[in-house]
């Protein structure tokens, strides 16, 4: 199975159709259909490390503020316990909590409502552990490896650029540091610079403004790490709203136009 980092931008990209919805239902038509998805959003952001277990997840509406129609949306795609043992396996010596609490967020369900609209194939969340530094992401994420040739998506669910204290409500040109940075980051996917990606603080005050807090740029780390030597990343989407949001999609592993 191919690796996607999907950029998910507002809840609201799940009741539209606009050029980044379209290109995550391509994505969702070129690809085989999955055994499983296993997901890590950024908007499950956790001390320790867990991953969903129940058989049949909720959908999370973990927002305020926006229509009534979006509240309404379900995603019932089944859980995989088994899946989730898996991971934990995968993943040890790191702890991995089982959870039977959590659910299926927005990170998840709202490109999925486009990639696979149908909700059939089992989804599971992995949590990202906001205590660890953005190395030990990487390095987890390559021990998940395993699971593409078991017939298991795995997508990162967040934004290269993510920073709404100082989005720009009523639209315009992106701020020159949030183009500045997210082109670095294209580039270094591109090159397979991994060590870049993981070392994104070294870019400075345009770091500091794309990404004021982590959790919608580590999903990426997961998705470059399972990058494998033979294999470029693509850019099904690109683009930015709101002045300060990326919307970068990358694909490993299949041509993406």
């Amino acid at each position: 199975m191919p690796v996607v980092f999907f950029g998910h931008g507002s809840p609201m990209n799940t009741l539209d159709r606009n050029q980044y919805t379209e290109a995550w239902r391509r994505l969702g038509n070129s690809i085989s259909k999955p055994k499983a998805i296993l997901c890590v959003s950024a908007h499950w952001y956790t001390e320790g490390t867990a991953v969903t277990a129940m058989r049949e997840p909720r959908t999370i509406h973990d927002f305020y503020g926006f229509p009534q129609a979006l509240f309404d949306v379900r995603y019932p795609a089944p859980g995989d316990p088994q899946l989730a043992s898996r991971v934990r396996d995968l993943l040890e010596p790191v702890e991995v909590r089982l959870d039977e609490s959590w659910g299926l967020d927005h990170g998840t369900w709202s490109v999925l409502k486009h990639a696979y609209p149908g909700a059939e194939i089992p989804v599971v969340q992995l949590s990202i552990d906001g205590t660890q530094p953005p190395q030990f992401h990487y390095e987890i994420g390559k021990r998940l490896a395993p699971l593409r040739d078991e017939g298991v998506l795995v997508a990162g669910s967040g934004n290269v650029v993510h920073n709404l204290r100082l989005m720009k409500r009523a639209g315009g040109a992106p701020f020159d540091w949030a183009v500045r940075f997210n082109e670095r980051i294209r580039e270094a996917l591109a090159s397979r610079d991994h060590r870049v990606l993981v070392d994104f603080e070294r870019f400075g005050e345009d770091a500091r403004l794309s990404v004021p807090t982590p959790e919608h740029y580590l999903p990426l780390l997961y998705i470059a790490a399972l990058q494998r030597e033979d294999e470029e990343m693509s850019f099904a989407v690109d683009g930015y709203e709101l002045g300060s949001l990326s919307m970068l999609t990358a694909v490993a592993g299949m041509s993406a136009s």
